[in-house]
């Protein structure tokens, strides 16, 4: 919709909040909550359409959202939701066409809904705006819609109200669709609340229906979509709204979630059909799990990546790691930065790879630490064995080549390079390179006192 650009109100302080973090920035489904606003707002214009207006922190919504490309504006002084709006008269992305205004706290908000609602205001085609209302049975605290026939001739804020207007359940959502020649020269004429001293956009309605405009409605099905968060209470239940919406796509789309009550998965986690996500699991950041994985239970994967048929067995931790397809790894694994287990490997239980590439059929399955590490293709790592990648100051790589067999308990000082087909005995520590297919013992000689400890317990 090359028409259509979208202004997001985001300058507020978010004092109900009871955080030096700006609203805008907590998180809820996975992410804060603008950037579900944004997402919904760029299916209904480009990013260079599309602006926030910020205040409080401003600077740092900038930066936690800048990556998404959008236009940002600053409101130095919170003078109301009209004022707000008005920051932006004169960006010539928002001069011509369409205006959506909608707020930065409202991320049950769908990209379908806004469709809908620039559809519906090009579809009535007189009105020079179309507002979003919704029905509840209790409208305490929202402003109400009065109408004339189709159109509506006012809005009454819930503390303007008389008792007999209160009684009128279709409310406000706060979210418009403008046409933006008369939105710029109306809102520029509306006088501020003698009471506040601030601009209200709901003001609009009035300002255009003295000239003759007119002002549409547009009834959402579902009330939740424009509910706004105002303190941890709502977040923590809108988190758990998304949550549930996630795991019920999902499973639409051919993914089984045993206990979905029980599984947390943020928005933007993708998750290939015939997958089974256990009790208990969570998925978060950018993961993205293929087809026909299994992720055991209170498995955490951040920002992973699992190729088809890979398999994570319960209470492992993968981040920012990748685990090939058919690949395994846990249970109580941790794999993590950068850490990759090639295709048909398997990294188990107890055992933990820190920047490190385990390769295709190789095996590391209790109880290791590998970091720093490259381990070739079909290598054994035996149970206790750990690389000493750290000397204090700097880190160090180790090497172990194709087919290399590294026994239990041993400890590998690097730099060191263990060569393909190697043997590297039980207990050993090596700290020299191993040749190709030979074999390294570092341990002292086993020595025998017969008769040692039945003299020490005589004495």
């Amino acid at each position: 919709m090359q028409d259509v650009s979208v202004i997001i109100l985001a300058a507020g302080y978010g004092t109900r909040m009871k955080s030096k973090l700006a609203k805008v920035l907590h998180g809820v489904g996975g992410a804060p909550l603008i950037e579900h606003v944004i997402r919904a707002a760029m299916e209904i214009a480009p990013p260079e359409r599309i602006t926030a207006v910020v205040g409080h922190q401003g600077d740092k919504v900038r930066e936690a959202m800048g990556h998404l490309g959008i236009h940002f504006q600053t409101q130095e002084e919170r003078l109301g939701t009209g004022h707000a709006v008005l920051v932006c008269r004169g960006l010539p992305h928002h001069a011509t066409g369409k205006v959506v205004v909608m707020y930065g706290d409202c991320p049950l908000l769908r990209g379908e809904t806004l469709n809908a609602l620039v559809a519906r205001h090009r579809e009535v085609g007189v009105a020079a705006a179309t507002l979003v209302t919704v029905v509840l049975d209790n409208p305490r605290g929202y402003g109400r819609i009065f109408r004339e026939g189709e159109f509506v001739s006012r809005i009454v804020e819930e503390k303007a109200a008389t008792a007999e207007e209160k009684l009128v359940r279709e409310l406000n959502s706060g979210i418009y669709c403008f046409e933006a020649e008369p939105l710029w020269t109306h809102l520029a004429s509306i006088q501020p609340n003698p009471a506040s001293g601030e601009i209200y956009l709901t003001d609009m309605v009035e300002s255009l229906r003295a000239d003759g405009l007119k002002t549409a409605a547009f009834e959402v099905p579902d009330p939740a979509e424009t509910v706004g968060i105002n303190n941890r209470v709502e977040l923590a239940e809108v988190d758990g709204m998304l949550r549930r919406r996630k795991a019920v796509a999902l499973m639409t789309a051919g993914v089984t979630i045993e206990r979905p009550e029980t599984v947390s998965i943020d928005a933007w986690v993708e998750v290939g059909p015939d997958t089974v996500i256990e009790a208990g699991a969570q998925l978060r950041g950018r993961t993205v799990v293929g087809a026909d994985c299994r992720v055991g239970s209170h498995a955490i994967l951040e920002n992973a990546v699992l190729g088809d048929c890979a398999r994570v067995h319960p209470f492992s931790f993968i981040a920012d790691s990748a685990i090939e397809a058919g690949a395994e790894a846990g249970p109580y694994a941790r794999i993590r930065m950068g850490a990759v287990v090639e295709s048909g490997a398997m990294a188990g239980n107890f055992v933990e790879l820190k920047k490190t590439r385990l390769g295709g059929g190789s095996k590391a399955m209790h109880l290791a630490y590998l970091g720093d590490s490259t381990i070739g293709k079909n290598a054994n790592i035996g149970a206790g064995t750990i690389t000493c990648n750290y000397d204090g100051k700097k880190k160090h790589p180790t090497l172990v080549g194709d087919g290399a067999f590294v026994g239990s308990n041993s400890t590998l000082v690097a730099p060191v390079e263990v060569g393909p087909g190697a043997y590297v005995a039980a207990g050993s520590v090596i700290t020299e390179k191993v040749p190709e297919d030979a074999l390294a013992l570092g341990r002292s000689r086993q020595v025998v006192k017969d008769g040692w400890a039945k003299k020490r317990r005589e004495s």
